[in-house]
């Protein structure tokens, strides 16, 4: 759509073409940009993977949203003149109203699932007394600006407050004492719920003092049920995320093709006592004593294992290259993987060095990955290291998929079993539907 309007002002008439199960969005996207009349054509999804014949059969047929010819669209389209109503615009009230009408809590509850402000899991109602309890937990005022958000990058960026944190903690059935780790996601402006097809999630994680405190859990169960801290502000995150942005409505706000289960809660506490190495904060250079929130975009795919045995080379290999390459992973290891690793001679760092050196696959299967083409491909283009590098690559030559800044580990567990974990997760500053570009570690304390 941008590329389009670029285009328009540089007077080269355009229309925009997306595939029909984009109807939608691409209708959405038009009135939130105050161009609700834009002519859009369509084609059938998929168009990954068809051969030439097959999409000229799409560009010959009939255009599947709006009934009519394909080419007749695009011909209409670039060639009638704008209307009195295509001139018009669009405005929005942006007011939102700060109660809602008495009414009983089964009405109320079925009134929030019908506007999608809930995960559809029974909330608490976010009364105004349990919401003015929620803020007790913070000394930031209720009308205090935590930040913006929106689910993806052409979206209007939604500012929001404090009160609006809270009323979600609520809903959540967070604690008071909740509110300064859930304040400090919500200010990263890395939304839990974004609408990028590939079903991301955000995961975060929670090191320091601030752990103890609340009574998280980074032992047995950590990443899973088994404690109410870890549960409810992740919960608390991801509703926050979807009500401050506009929405997580499939087909419109919300487009994971298969959606993502860590979207309902993922949150987790780092087991620094039982590690041998460095908290992670730490290794990002904050102070042992700072309480942190990091947030890792990704979630979308997940390798195991157990060790370090004695072919774990050979699995660590094979779990990092049947990754997703353009989604890093994050390692979360129980604390018995990490002494073991320790024991042999690895500290975090050269372990992370060992990984980035010795995941490599020929260029020809790096490159034939549709989001590495998508995403990688045009700084490869542009000249940028090591992905130029990787470009130049002979099909059959080995190339690194991932270089050691892009790898993160992360110590947790209850040392019931020496497991890992790889989860798709990208430590960076930005990503789509987020308006954070700079660290995504952030201090919890600021929201005392």
């Amino acid at each position: 759509m941008g590329f389009a309007l670029a285009l328009e002002q540089d007077g080269v008439p355009t229309i925009p073409v997306s595939t029909h199960v984009f109807a939608r969005l691409a209708k959405a996207t038009a009135l939130s940009a105050g161009m609700p009349t834009t002519r859009n054509c369509f084609v059938p999804q998929p168009v990954v993977g068809r051969t030439p014949s097959e999409l000229r059969d799409y560009i010959e047929g009939v255009d599947p949203v709006n009934k009519r010819p394909f080419m007749q669209c695009v011909l209409d389209g670039l060639t009638q003149p704008l209307t009195e109503e295509d001139m018009k615009g669009a405005s929005f009230e942006r007011s939102t109203p700060r109660f809602l009408e008495p009414d009983t809590e089964d009405n109320l509850r079925q009134l929030f699932i019908e506007n999608h402000w809930t995960d559809y899991l029974p909330i608490i109602l976010p009364t105004e007394e349990r919401v003015e309890k929620m803020l007790k937990g913070t000394s930031k005022a209720a009308d205090y600006v935590v930040g913006t958000m929106r689910p993806t990058s052409f979206r209007e960026a939604w500012e929001f407050d404090v009160e609006k944190v809270a009323v979600n903690a609520v809903m959540a059935g967070a604690r008071p004492d909740y509110m300064p780790v859930i304040l400090a996601l919500s200010a990263s402006g890395v939304s839990a719920r974004s609408s990028s097809t590939t079903s991301w999630a955000s995961l975060s994680f929670v090191n320091g003092p601030i752990r103890d405190e609340i009574g998280m859990n980074s032992g047995i169960g950590a990443m899973g049920p088994y404690n109410h801290a870890n549960a409810t502000i992740g919960r608390a995150y991801g509703l926050v995320s979807q009500n401050v942005q506009g929405g997580s409505v499939p087909g419109d706000t919300y487009m994971g093709a298969l959606g993502n289960n860590w979207a309902y809660t993922a949150c987790f506490p780092e087991a620094e006592e039982r590690s041998p190495w460095t908290p992670f904060h730490v290794d990002k250079g904050f102070k042992p004593e700072d309480s942190t929130v990091s947030v890792f975009f990704g979630g979308w795919y997940t390798q195991s294992g157990f060790g370090p045995r004695e072919t774990w080379k050979d699995k660590f290999i094979r779990c990092l290259t049947a990754t997703d390459h353009f989604s890093p992973p994050v390692i979360v290891m129980d604390p018995l993987v990490a002494r073991e690793f320790d024991a042999m001679g690895f500290s975090k760092q050269s372990l992370i060095d060992w990984c980035a050196e010795n995941a490599k696959m020929p260029a020809r299967n790096y490159w034939d990955d549709q989001w590495v083409t998508t995403l990688i491909k045009p700084h490869a283009v542009a000249g940028v290291e090591p992905f130029a590098s990787r470009l130049k690559a002979k099909p059959d030559e080995l190339i690194s998929i991932f270089r050691p800044e892009d790898l993160n580990i992360i110590v947790l567990g209850g040392e019931t079993q020496g497991a890992f974990k790889m989860i798709s997760g990208r430590y960076m500053g930005g990503g789509p539907g987020t308006d954070n570009k700079g660290n995504p570690t952030g201090l919890v304390d600021i929201w005392r």
